[in-house]
Parts: structure tokens; C-alpha cells; sequence
């Protein structure tokens, strides 16, 4: 073969890899473009043909807010901490009560002073009948203090002849009150509701910090899928020009251009790149699953995968260190949980230490009673004379009498209870004391790790577009690559494996491109979450 056809021929077989090259690289005009953004791309087309079921951000967001199981356990817990919540305060409800009965007795009595109906035998019996009904209000105020208001009615009838009047009423008023001094007074009392407050409050800030941590979660796995889409697109293009280099080595080895070493590295490059792009798809259904484990749904039927239809943002804003530390300490629903747990043990060791002093109540109480009925002639045994109690009424007289204390009642009093060795309340004071050191130092450790994310954060920001230049730097130099590995095949100074070779890097570094975008994304998305951006207010379940 002369010369002039070994120059030929090796022009001709330039073309492949100049069409792997130029398929891989950016126009030198929209450096800073992605590639995506040309539609006449071959890697856009290649992306294209990738099977999947097209989804976008928002609706995996949605979705996963709707069906990821720790968001719903999170509200159930919140519920459960609501229903806590009210059973404590439910102890200061006001509370009425209703007691009524009726009893009848027929007492046979050998005594000739019970005044009832003879017997056969010469024995009496006396016919009782009552009825008693007693009503009131009583509550629990957060101070301790116990208040009381009852009235206690009895009507009796009998067929006793020295029962003088028939029926009789009798009414009971009172009101009383029992306070605490040492032990349950105030917090030893309120201690359980005012933790069961902050537990509630607990709860909720960790609902929506359940919120934040899957839309956080979500946004991570969907930038990894968009960024596997990718790889595996770049990856199915280089197994194409792989395969492309070995036909036309095998083609200049049967022209005797090159020997069959040549073609046995185009072979192992094909292999290699097969075993990649089986990685790559991999990698890809592996990240699908991910995404449709967090949003409770499977592609649709027929589809093997998900694809993404958004790409990462390329501009932010960022907001000073300093600041977004303040704003994250001030928002962040994680701290806030550790917070209110906090409150919550102290409010616990608070009700401890009052509860473990001796038992010291004031009591006292006020009220009056009340007769009535409807009185009978009877014999007054002191005077042998008949006489009658003047009485004429019923129940309403009895309350008259109580309402306006015509028979007043009063009693007024201490109680003093000293346990020997106070060790249980001693005991449970210590514990809860050591519980809420454990919980102060659990919010201490979350605060320190708080600052620390979202310093690491913000610097992801700071640097994202020096490494968003440094990325599209790399590419620039891969592209100044290309064009310097055709100018020396064209010269016969490399060969076409070489070419692949630069094409394969040209490869990795869009894909490092790629990876910017999404790891600047990945990293706003953790920054929302710390600073609870986009939370909308919890509704009180």
C-alpha cells in the first residue's frame, strides 16, 4: 500500500471517533450550558430513549407527604400527645356529682318506746322509708386547692308515734376548701399538665420536622435520580463509540494499519463499558426504588423506573453565616423538640421537689341546715299535755334555711403528714432531676450539631458556583483535549483508543458538571429543612 492510501485510510477511519468526540462535547460558544440544553445533543436524545415514568418534583413531593410512613407516624404521635395533653388538663375540669336513693325498713323492736305498730306476739314494728339525694360541684385548681359545693337532702317517713313530724325533711349545705401548703401546692399539682403541654409541643415540632426531613429526603433522591439518568445516558453513549472503535480496528487490522493488540485493548474497552453501563442501569433502578419507597408509589404499570422531568436550580441566594445560624437556632423544628422535652422534664422535676415535702393542708368549710316537714299532734310527756311542732313545709323551706345560713355550720383546721425517711418522693425528685440533665445536655449536643450542619451547608452554597467554574473548567480542558487528539491522529502521533480514551474523560467531566448542580441542590435542600423554609402551620389535631 502506498503511502498516499495509508494516509487515506487512516483519514477515513478518523471519522468514528471524531463522531464519539463532537457527540460528547459541548459547543465552545455555550460553554456553560449543559448539554441537556440542546435539543440536536446526543446525549439529550440518548436521555430520551431511557425508559421511565416521567415525574416531577412537585408530585414527588406530594406524594411522599401523603404516604411516607414517618410523616404519618409522626401525626400519630402528635395525636397521642393531644389526647395526653387533655387527659391532664381534664384533673382542673369542674366535676358535678348526683347520688340518690331510696330504702325501706320494717324494724321489729321489743321496746315500748319505738312508738310502732303492735304485733300479735306483743312486739312493734316500725315502717321506715327514706329517701336521700345529694348534689354538688367540685374542682381542682392549679394551685391545689380543692373546692367543694354540696347539698345533701333527706326526706324520712315513718309510722313511729314518737317520730313528730311526718314526713321530715333535713338538708345539709356546704362549702369547703382544701389547700395545700407543702406538698401539691402549685407546681406539685399543674407539674403533669404543664409537661404534658410541652410534651404536646414536643410532638409537634417533630411532626414537622417529619415534614421537613421527607421533603428534604425526597429532593435528595430526586436530584441522584436526575443524576443517574444522566450517568447512565453518557455511559450508553460510550459503550456505543466503544463498540464503534473496535469495528473499525478490526477493520484496520485486516488493512494491516495496526496489529491485533490494538485490537484486543478496543475489546477489553468494549467489555469494560458493557459492564459500566450494566452498572449504571443498576445504580438507576436502585435510585427509583428510593424515590418510590419515600413517596408510597410504584412507576406506573409498564415502566420500569422513574425519570425525572425538573433539573437542579443553578442560581440561590445566600443569606449571611451569622444570620442563617440565628435563623436556623430560631426555627429549626428539631431544636425546638429537643426544647420543649427539656421543659418538659423540668416541669416534671419541679411537681418532684414539691411533692416530696410534707403533706400541710388548710381546711376549712362553711354552710348551714335545714327542717321541715309537716308536724302531728302528740302528747308532750313533760306536761301530760297535747301539743304539735308548728311545721308545715317541704324541701324548698330546708333549702330557704341553708341558702341563707338560718343554721349555720363552720369548721376550720390543719392536717400535717410527715413521711419517715422521705425516700420515695426524695427518690422520684432525684430521678426526674437526673432525666432533665440528660435531656439539657440531648438539646446542648442538637444545638452544637445544628450549627455545624448549617455552616457546612452554607459553604456548599458559598463555593457552589467556583465549583460549578471549576466543573465547566474541567470540561473546557477535556474539549481543549479532543481538539489536540484529533490534530494528532489526523498527524498518525495517536491512535484511536487514545481517542476514546480523552472521549471517556470528556465524559467524566461533564458528568462532574452534573454532580455540581446536584450536590448544590442536594444541599438547599437540607438548608430548607433547618430553617423550616416552606412549612406550613400545623393544624391542632
Amino acid at each position: 500500500m502506498s503511502r498516499s492510501e495509508r494516509i487515506a485510510a487512516r483519514r477515513r477511519l478518523c471519522w468514528p471517533a471524531l463522531t464519539l468526540l463532537f457527540a460528547l462535547a459541548p459547543h465552545p460558544a455555550g460553554a456553560a450550558v449543559l448539554l441537556e440544553t440542546n435539543p440536536d445533543s446526543t446525549l439529550t436524545v440518548t436521555i430520551q430513549k431511557i425508559e421511565g415514568a416521567p415525574i416531577s418534583l412537585d408530585e414527588a413531593l406530594r406524594l411522599a407527604l401523603i404516604q411516607a410512613t414517618r410523616v404519618r407516624e409522626a401525626e400519630a404521635a402528635m395525636r397521642a400527645a393531644r389526647g395526653a395533653l387533655r387527659h391532664e388538663s381534664g384533673a382542673f375540669d369542674p366535676e358535678l356529682f348526683l347520688d340518690a336513693n331510696r330504702t325501706g325498713v320494717e324494724q321489729p323492736t321489743a321496746s315500748p318506746f319505738s312508738g310502732g305498730a303492735p304485733l300479735p306476739s306483743g312486739a312493734t314494728l316500725v315502717k321506715t322509708t327514706q329517701t336521700q339525694a345529694s348534689t354538688g360541684a367540685r374542682v381542682t385548681l392549679p394551685t391545689g386547692t380543692e373546692l367543694s359545693a354540696s347539698l345533701l337532702t333527706t326526706k324520712r317517713e315513718t309510722n313511729s308515734t314518737f317520730s313528730l313530724l311526718e314526713p321530715q325533711y333535713d338538708t345539709d349545705g356546704v362549702l369547703s376548701v382544701k389547700q395545700p401548703l407543702l406538698k401539691g401546692f402549685g407546681p406539685g399539682t399543674w407539674g403533669d399538665r404543664s409537661a404534658a403541654a410541652r410534651e404536646f409541643e414536643a410532638a409537634r415540632a417533630r411532626y414537622e420536622d417529619a415534614v421537613l426531613d421527607v421533603r428534604a429526603q425526597v429532593e435528595r433522591a430526586y436530584w441522584d435520580l436526575y443524576a443517574a439518568v444522566r450517568d447512565y445516558g453518557v455511559q450508553q453513549i460510550i459503550r456505543g463509540r466503544a463498540k464503534a472503535l473496535l469495528d473499525e480496528t478490526e477493520l484496520r487490522a485486516g488493512t494491516g494499519l495496526v496489529g491485533p493488540g490494538a485490537v484486543a485493548n478496543a475489546r477489553v474497552f468494549l467489555a469494560q463499558q458493557e459492564q459500566a453501563v450494566l452498572d449504571g442501569e443498576e445504580t438507576l433502578d436502585q435510585v427509583s426504588d428510593r424515590v418510590a419507597t419515600l413517596i408510597g408509589r410504584r412507576p406506573e404499570a409498564g415502566a420500569a423506573r422513574f425519570k425525572p422531568t425538573n433539573e437542579p436550580p443553578r442560581e440561590f441566594n445566600v443569606e449571611p453565616e451569622e444570620s442563617l445560624v440565628a435563623r436556623v437556632l430560631r426555627d429549626s423544628r428539631e431544636l425546638q423538640s429537643a426544647e420543649r422535652e427539656l421543659a418538659a422534664a423540668r416541669a416534671r422535676t419541679s411537681s418532684a421537689w414539691w411533692n416530696k415535702l410534707p403533706a400541710l393542708d388548710l381546711r376549712g368549710s362553711m354552710g348551714g341546715k335545714g327542717l321541715s316537714g309537716t308536724g302531728r299532734d302528740f302528747t308532750n310527756p313533760f306536761t301530760g299535755q297535747p301539743d304539735r311542732i308548728n311545721l308545715d313545709g317541704g324541701f324548698a323551706d330546708t333549702w330557704s334555711q341553708v341558702r341563707k345560713r338560718e343554721f349555720p355550720t363552720w369548721s376550720a383546721g390543719l392536717s400535717l403528714s410527715i413521711p419517715i425517711g422521705f425516700r420515695s418522693g426524695a427518690g422520684d425528685h432525684q430521678r426526674l432531676r437526673a432525666e432533665a440533665d440528660q435531656a439539657e445536655q440531648q438539646m446542648i449536643a442538637m444545638r452544637r450539631s445544628l450549627e455545624e450542619r448549617v455552616r457546612a451547608g452554607y459553604r456548599e452554597l458559598v463555593h457552589a458556583s467556583k465549583r460549578r467554574e471549576a466543573a465547566q473548567t474541567g470540561v473546557n480542558a477535556s474539549l481543549e483535549q479532543v481538539r489536540i487528539g484529533i490534530v494528532q491522529y489526523r498527524n498518525g502521533k495517536t491512535t484511536a483508543f487514545e481517542l476514546t480514551r480523552v472521549a471517556a474523560d470528556l465524559a467524566t467531566a461533564q458528568q462532574r458538571l452534573s454532580q455540581a448542580l446536584v450536590r448544590t441542590a442536594k444541599a438547599v435542600a437540607d438548608l430548607k429543612r433547618l430553617t423550616s423554609e416552606g412549612l406550613s402551620p400545623t393544624k391542632t389535631q
